[in-house]
């Protein structure tokens, strides 16, 4: 909620922890655990246009409105 503008009390104290030599001195954190996002479709009413999110589920391929057979439909949304 707004723009962080770095006075806070952590910010402060790794600033002052980072100056000079040395490096990096706080753990860099590198090990992602998940390799999908959860695919979610967000709906928006006709009528009143009110807008709801609508997760499906965990994927690495997903297609929106194509046949099952090998068919390019226009309203093919891959995720990978």
């Amino acid at each position: 909620t707004g723009k962080k503008t770095g006075k806070a009390q952590g910010d402060r104290r790794y600033e002052k922890k980072q100056k000079g030599f040395g490096g990096q001195t706080k753990p860099v954190f590198h090990k992602k655990a998940k390799t999908t996002k959860k695919i979610v479709l967000k709906l928006e009413c006709s009528k009143c246009k009110a807008k709801r999110m609508k997760p499906i589920k965990r994927t690495k391929h997903f297609e929106l409105g194509t046949d099952s057979k090998k068919g390019k439909s226009e309203h093919a949304g891959k995720y990978r």
